[in-house]
C-alpha cells in the first residue's frame, strides 16, 4: 500500500485554537475568541520556559571582548545562559578558558571592579527585556571580572535559552518542534477551560490530559549524550 511520502504536518494558530475549543465542547467562533486563545497560548509557551530547557531555544552566540569594557548586551530575548567560556586564539591554537558565573551578591563585594586581566568571572543580569519609560530596551547583560586588558584576544562564548517566539497571527506555524504539538494543543485546551464556563466540568480531564503530555514531551525533549565529567586546566 502506497504511503503519502509527506513528513511536512503542521498546525498553524487557527487549527491549533479550533482543535483546543473542540476538546473543550465548543467552538471558535469570533475574532475575541481568537485573541484570547492567541493571548492563553503566549502564556503557555512561558509556562514552559519556567518549567526546564527546551532544546529547541538553545542558540550558540559570542561577544568579542574589548579592552576596558566590562559590560555586554545579549540578545534581548535571552532567558539565561546555559554555558559559557572565554576563546582565546583561533585554529590549532585555539582554547575554550573557564569563566566561572557568580552571583549579583558575589560581583557586588568584589573590591575593585576595575582590575585589568583575563576575565575569570561572570555575573549574568538577566534583565526583562521591555522597553522602559525612557524608551530604553532593558536587554540581558553580562558584566565580566577582571576587565579585559586587551582587544581582539578575547571572545565570550556561550550558549543561551531564548524565548519561544509569541503566536503571532492565525495563519502563522508555532515556534515549536512537531513532538511538541500534542502538549501545546493539550495545554491551550486546559488553559481555555479556565475561562469557558461551558468547559468547567472538563478542567480536571483538560490539565490532567496536559500534564501528562508534558510528561511525554519534556521527557523527549532532553539532552540523550551520557553524562562526562572530566578535569578542567585552569590557566590564570
Amino acid at each position: 500500500m502506497a504511503t503519502t511520502d509527506s513528513t511536512s504536518f503542521n498546525l498553524n494558530l487557527n487549527d491549533i485554537a479550533e482543535e483546543a475549543f473542540s476538546r473543550c465542547g465548543t467552538e471558535l467562533r469570533t475574532g475575541y475568541d481568537l485573541r484570547s486563545a492567541r493571548r492563553s497560548l503566549n502564556l503557555l509557551t512561558i509556562d514552559w520556559a519556567n518549567r526546564g530547557i527546551n532544546l529547541w531555544t538553545i542558540e550558540e552566540g559570542s561577544i568579542p571582548l574589548v579592552s576596558g569594557t566590562s559590560t555586554y548586551d545579549l540578545p534581548v530575548d535571552t532567558i539565561d545562559l546555559l554555558e559559557h567560556q572565554i576563546r582565546t586564539g583561533s585554529g590549532n591554537s585555539q582554547q575554550d578558558l573557564t569563566i566561572s558565573r557568580i552571583s549579583v551578591s558575589t560581583y557586588a563585594t568584589i573590591p575593585n571592579k576595575n582590575n585589568t586581566g583575563r576575565p575569570i568571572q561572570v555575573f549574568i543580569d538577566r534583565k526583562t527585556g521591555a522597553t522602559n519609560s525612557s524608551s530604553v530596551v532593558q536587554n540581558p547583560q553580562i558584566k565580566v571580572w577582571p576587565v579585559p586588558d586587551q582587544s581582539n584576544t578575547y571572545t565570550f562564548v556561550y550558549f543561551r535559552m531564548r524565548r519561544i517566539q509569541d503566536a503571532g497571527d492565525g495563519v502563522n506555524t508555532q515556534d515549536i518542534p512537531f513532538r511538541m504539538l500534542p502538549c501545546l494543543v493539550s495545554g491551550l485546551a486546559y488553559y481555555l477551560s479556565l475561562k469557558i464556563p461551558e468547559a468547567a466540568e472538563r478542567m480536571a480531564m483538560l490539565k490532567q490530559d496536559y500534564e501528562e503530555q508534558w510528561i511525554i514531551a519534556s521527557s523527549e525533549d532532553r539532552e540523550k549524550a551520557p553524562l562526562r565529567l572530566a578535569p578542567r586546566e585552569f590557566l590564570y
